[in-house]
């Protein structure tokens, strides 16, 4: 059981204690619609030392990238998905769902999945079948490539949409949390449980400090405001190889 998985299914049970760490949800900003390159951005700032120290949520968000950003030439299926890369039979949608299994599913022929018990914790929503559940990329594909992705090739791509090194990059949510955040970053869109918000912040800020992607000004005041709210919020990162 991963140590994300154990903070989700205390997130349950805490979620009355936890409410008050995020702010309402209309203090968010819109981002804008349209957008320049994101070439010239501030270099990021060195990533946490081996081993890894702990950073509160507001010193981490100073840690990403400043730049504006820009969709163009984005397409999905730039990004190779739910690879197996260690060929053991189950792509990485599996992976994440066995790993983050409250109650393991039983596993059948080339990885399928039956029973099970999940937690998403974007809604504090269980659920009993893997079907019902999507993969979110917690810093969505398009976000990737606005704020950094574009300028990679497509190994690296590969290996982003198909992070499970890190805890913070992939989650398992609800379809319905996941469709209706989609490619929005958190100026536009935050969790609608009040209790998930601090550690989605976490898990967003996360993210863009490992794989060193930037954030525009919308998102960074977005964050921060966030942040006011989430002062023993903890962020812990390692920069992707």
């Amino acid at each position: 059981m991963t140590a994300r998985h154990l903070a989700l299914i205390a997130a349950a049970l805490l979620a009355g204690a936890l409410a008050g760490c995020s702010p309402a949800p209309d203090e968010s900003d819109a981002k804008p619609s349209t957008s320049t390159s994101a070439t010239g951005s501030t270099p990021a700032a060195p990533g946490a030392p081996a081993g890894g120290n702990d950073l509160s949520l507001a010193d981490a968000i100073a840690r990403i990238a400043s730049g504006t950003e820009s969709r163009t030439g984005y397409k999905r299926d730039s990004f190779h998905l739910w690879v197996d890369a260690d060929k053991d039979g189950c792509d990485t949608r599996r992976e994440v769902l066995l790993a983050e299994a409250v109650k393991a599913p039983e596993q059948g022929a080339r990885c399928a999945l039956t029973g099970g018990e999940w937690l998403s914790y974007y809604d504090e929503v269980t659920v009993n079948a893997a079907t019902k559940l999507d993969i979110d990329h917690v810093v969505p594909l398009a976000e990737a490539w606005d704020s950094g992705a574009s300028k990679w090739d497509a190994e690296r791509r590969e290996q982003y949409a198909n992070d499970l090194t890190a805890e913070r990059s992939l989650v398992a949510v609800t379809a319905k949390t996941n469709r209706s955040k989609a490619d929005r970053d958190p100026a536009e869109w935050l969790p609608p449980a009040a209790s998930a918000q601090c550690t989605y912040g976490a898990d967003w800020v996360a993210t863009k400090l490992r794989w060193q992607l930037a954030a525009d000004d919308k998102e960074r005041a977005a964050l921060k405001e966030l942040a006011t709210g989430c002062v023993d919020t903890v962020v812990k990162y390692k920069v992707a190889p």
